[in-house]
C-alpha cells in the first residue's frame, strides 16, 4: 500500500513511518496541514493516517484549519481514500465528529504499532472489495503477509514489480491505467516513465508463465491480470 501519514509529532512520525515501511508499505510522512492538503491532492494513496492535532501552518491565511478540516475538504472534493483518524480525542462526540465528516475509522493515541496496520488493510480491503487472499489460477497473493506464491511456492519479486502485481490482484480481472501505476510507484519528485513500467510487465509475464494468469494489455486503458488462455 501506499500511504500518506499526517502526524505533526516529528518522533512519532518517524516511528509509525518506519513501522509500517518495515511492514512493507511505502510512507509519504508529513507534519503540517499545508503539506498535506497539497499531497493528498497530486498523489493517489491507498489509505490515509491522519491525526485531527495539527498546527496551522506557518502561513496565516492558509484555509485548511485542522485536521478535521483537511478531512472534510477531501471528501466535499469526492476524494474516497481510506482514512484511519489518530489523536488523542478519545471522547465519544469528538469520535461522532470525525466519523461524520468523513473518516472510515478512529484509533485514539496511545495505540499500538501492529494493529495500526492491521486497521489499515482492513480498510483497504474494505474499499476495494477484497479478501486477505486473492487467487487467480495457481497464483495467489496473500495481503497480510504481503507474499506472492505460484502453487504453493513463493513467487520472489522486486518491490516494484511485486506492487505492480499487487495493483493486477486487487482485485483481479479489473482494469488498471498507466498512468494508476506509474503514479502508485513514482515518488514524489520523480514520474516513472512507460517504458520503464513496460519493462516491468514484460518481466512479470515471464516469471508468470505457466502459473494460470497473464497480464494482457488493453490500448489506451492499460493492463489486465485474468486466466492463462
Amino acid at each position: 500500500m501506499r500511504i500518506l501519514l499526517v502526524e505533526d509529532d516529528a518522533v512519532l512520525r518517524e516511528v509509525i513511518a518506519r513501522s509500517l515501511t518495515d511492514a512493507g508499505h511505502r510512507v509519504d510522512p508529513v507534519g503540517t496541514l499545508h503539506e498535506a492538503g497539497h499531497l493528498w491532492r497530486v498523489q493517489p494513496f491507498d489509505a490515509v493516517l491522519l491525526d485531527l492535532n495539527l498546527p496551522q501552518h506557518a502561513r496565516p491565511d492558509s484555509p485548511l484549519g485542522n485536521g478535521l478540516q483537511l478531512l472534510r475538504e477531501a471528501r466535499a472534493r469526492g476524494d474516497r481514500t481510506p482514512v484511519l483518524v489518530l489523536t488523542a480525542r478519545n471522547r465519544t462526540e469528538e469520535r461522532i465528529t470525525g466519523l461524520d465528516s468523513g473518516a472510515d475509522d478512529y484509533l485514539g493515541k496511545p495505540f499500538d504499532l501492529a494493529e495500526v496496520e492491521a486497521r489499515l488493510r482492513a480498510l483497504v480491503r474494505r474499499a476495494i472489495g477484497s479478501d486477505d487472499l486473492a487467487r487467480l489460477g495457481a497464483l495467489q497473493l496473500d495481503r497480510r503477509a504481503r507474499r506472492f506464491s505460484v502453487a504453493d511456492a513463493p513467487l520472489d519479486l522486486p518491490a516494484r514489480e511485486f506492487e505492480v502485481l499487487w495493483e493486477l490482484m486487487s482485485p483481479p480481472g479489473h482494469a488498471v491505467s498507466k498512468r494508476q501505476l506509474s503514479d502508485k510507484l513514482s515518488g514524489f519528485d520523480e514520474a516513472l516513465g512507460d517504458n520503464a513500467l513496460e519493462a516491468f510487465i514484460s518481466r512479470l509475464r515471464k516469471k508468470l508463465a505457466g502459473s494460470g494468469a497473464s497480464i494482457r494489455t488493453l490500448r489506451g486503458i492499460g493492463y489486465l491480470l485474468e486466466p492463462e488462455n
